[in-house]
């Protein structure tokens, strides 16, 4: 079966923040996925530089594409630029946490 971004996404709503108890896709922390052949890199952010759960979520999502996507490389890259903001949440989730647009 083909790798696509759609299927890629959809496998990282399994990855839940042990914190927040919501999935990194939901709380927006996913800002890239780049498919080459067979090869995945996800350009991935944290809510703060200083989580304690840097290493276990972005193991977590490496964890979770090498088991959907048997023989293909994984790559996640931590980045921070651009920060992560509550905007980045689904409605769902900025809803529920109380984060509302103004205007």
């Amino acid at each position: 079966m083909k790798i696509t971004t759609d299927r890629v996404t959809s496998c990282l709503e399994s990855v839940i923040d042990p914190e927040i108890g919501v999935s990194v896709v939901d709380l927006g922390l996913i800002y890239d996925v780049r498919i080459d052949a067979e090869r995945i890199s996800v350009d991935m952010t944290l809510t703060s530089s200083g989580c304690p759960m840097a290493g276990l979520l972005a193991g977590s999502v490496e964890q979770a594409l090498c088991e959907a996507f048997d023989g293909v490389e994984v790559e996640v890259n931590l980045v921070w630029d651009p920060p992560w903001t509550p905007e980045r949440m689904s409605p769902e989730f900025r809803e529920r946490f109380g984060f509302r647009r103004c205007g």
